[in-house]
């Protein structure tokens, strides 16, 4: 079979495990059964006459020849989809931009950026998701996302290593901060000194990340007292006088009652970036109206 022959079918679980990272996963979210991905796969792999996967025991990797069917895929299937949507007497959706962010984004740079862009441009529909680093940029290289918004911590890495290289702007720069509750006596100051960390119950993200939240800068192992996956729930965990936590400067004015966020002095400085990450290559209109809200709102914030 020539690669020009190749069912949409096969394009759309071929995008699923690019995005999603392994086939389990892939099947999971399609409803398929994991040997019905893994021939879809193969199919289209003896249609290329290269492999597109590198398979590991941790998942896949895609090869550079899958890294190149992906981007096509991509393409082919919006519009298709855009076409089936024209064709049942509904709207395109040319003005649609999706957009990828990590949990704490969405306390208030997200919603502010998207209100700001509807006020401006109310065609432009904007469809959000939250996930964790690994994932949104599984989905920018998918083509199922068109920007999305990332932290990164020094040294400041690439998000990946694959190519081409993710195109990543710093929408701003700031101190890690620490969440005390407030009732508790380093709540009087307007700082925390790095020595009064010492011997503290933290509470910490759930996951693959499970030591975010603790002080970074500590020399010693912390005591991690709770783990939880939402920020929200770590800081209310915090108010409730369950332990410290770690927190960006801009999640300051989303924080509960009860809560107090002070910088933290001493010791090596804790810098967070905020990054929005996309493709290269030139931003469709309502992509760069999006990228230009999300950058005033990063501003605003600072």
């Amino acid at each position: 079979m020539a690669f020009t022959d190749v069912s949409l079918t096969a394009l759309r679980v071929f995008r699923e495990v690019a995005e999603r990272g392994t086939f389990t996963a892939a099947a999971t979210a399609l409803g398929y059964t994991q040997s019905a991905v893994s021939r879809q796969i193969a199919s289209l792999e003896r249609a290329a006459g290269t492999p597109l996967v590198e398979r590991r025991h941790d998942g896949v990797r895609l090869t550079p020849a899958g890294q190149l069917v992906v981007r096509r895929a991509a393409t082919v299937l919006d519009e298709v989809d855009v076409t089936a949507r024209e064709l049942a007497g509904l709207p395109g959706e040319q003005a649609t931009v999706r957009l990828g962010w990590f949990a704490s984004a969405g306390s208030a740079l997200v919603p502010r950026a998207l209100a700001a862009l509807g006020r401006t441009h109310p065609a432009i529909t904007v469809v959000t998701r939250e996930g964790s680093t690994p994932a949104l940029v599984r989905s920018l290289r998918a083509g199922t996302l068109d920007l999305t918004l990332l932290a990164s911590a020094p040294p400041f890495r690439p998000p990946d290593a694959e190519t081409p290289a993710l195109r990543l702007q710093t929408l701003t720069e700031r101190s890690l901060c620490v969440a005390v509750p407030a009732n508790h006596p380093l709540a009087r100051g307007d700082f925390v000194d790095i020595a009064d960390l010492h011997g503290r119950r933290w509470i910490a993200g759930a996951g693959g990340e499970q030591l975010m939240g603790a002080w970074p800068g500590l020399d010693e192992r912390p005591e991690i007292a709770h783990t939880a996956r939402d920020w929200l729930a770590k800081l209310h965990l915090v108010a409730a006088g369950c332990g410290f936590t770690t927190v960006p400067a801009a999640l300051a004015p989303a924080v509960p009652a009860g809560v107090r966020v002070l910088p933290v002095r001493g010791g090596p400085a804790e810098q967070r970036r905020l990054l929005l990450a996309r493709l290269p290559g030139a931003l469709p209109e309502p992509a760069a109206r999006l990228a230009a809200a999300l950058r005033a709102a990063a501003i605003e914030e600072a």
